[in-house]
């Protein structure tokens, strides 16, 4: 790596040709511009990730088909792929597609919440589902049932099932948004990068980490396979739902039902009743 730096900083002052830059493998492009700085080299990077941008907006194109188009998106996602190219930091052993996978999703859930895109019927229903799962965990200490949600809200299970599908889009935020309400009321902070700061917020995170591992780990088997397809392997749901050979609607049921047991598991844990 030495002998390519070394190289690269030669050739910072006279430019690189396309063959050259073609001819060297993502990793090294990255680690030669974080060492170097060169901003020719910025865009020829980003433009290596084009791919995982497109499969992501793809992925939610639920999200913001109301009122934008796949390149819209794409665009969109360039932007955050660009700033994420300067924070990321290579020798922290983290992959760069899954450090930029969370930033482009979560920036296309920002864009749709500032265009409004769930409809309040289906906002309502979300809360309503939110509140009877708190509720019922406490009492019952444990996750409820199906049954024992539609009796709580006082509908069919066919109608709760439905509803509880439909507010799926309501959950595509990645997983660190479970951590959102617990970094804005003054706990540590526990986003990328954070951990560099102060020991104790190392630990902090390291313990929620494991934490969530272990709310992932307490889901049923089918659950789990959604949620990493969904977040590790970037499918949508609709390739979920080829891959485990059921419905859509049922792929999206599964998500929502994951995404509820693991905000009870981790509330639970952020509020000490551990």
């Amino acid at each position: 790596m030495t002998g390519l730096l070394a190289a690269a900083s030669e050739r910072k002052g006279r430019g690189w040709t396309q063959e050259e830059l073609d001819a060297m493998p993502a990793e090294e492009l990255f680690q030669v511009y974080k060492e170097t700085g060169d901003q020719s080299l910025k865009w020829p990077l980003v433009m290596r990730y084009v791919g995982l941008v497109k499969s992501i907006a793809l992925q939610v194109r639920g999200v913001y088909s109301s009122f934008a188009q796949v390149d819209d998106i794409v665009n969109e996602g360039l932007l955050t792929l660009a700033g994420a190219v300067d924070k990321f930091d290579p020798n922290k052993g983290i992959k760069f597609e899954t450090y930029v996978s969370k930033r482009i999703r979560g920036a296309v859930i920002d864009l749709a919440r500032r265009q409004d895109w769930v409809p309040r019927s289906v906002r309502r229903k979300a809360r309503d589902i939110d509140q009877a799962s708190s509720e019922l965990f406490s009492e019952l200490g444990r996750y409820p049932t199906d049954g024992e949600m539609a009796e709580r809200l006082g509908v069919s299970q066919d109608q709760y099932q439905e509803d509880l599908a439909n507010s799926s889009m309501c959950n595509v935020l990645s997983l660190d948004a479970l951590f959102e309400d617990r970094e804005q009321t003054g706990g540590a902070e526990v986003a990328d990068g954070a951990c560099e700061s102060r020991p104790e917020d190392s630990m902090l995170r390291q313990e929620m980490l494991e934490m969530l591992t272990r709310a992932i780990e307490s889901l049923r088997e089918n659950e789990q396979t959604v949620i990493s397809l969904y977040y590790h392997k970037n499918l949508s749901m609709k390739e979920i739902a080829q891959v485990m050979e059921v419905s859509e609607p049922r792929i999206s049921q599964l998500h929502s039902r994951a995404i509820q047991k693991l905000k009870l598991y981790m509330n639970q844990y952020m509020t000490g009743g551990r």
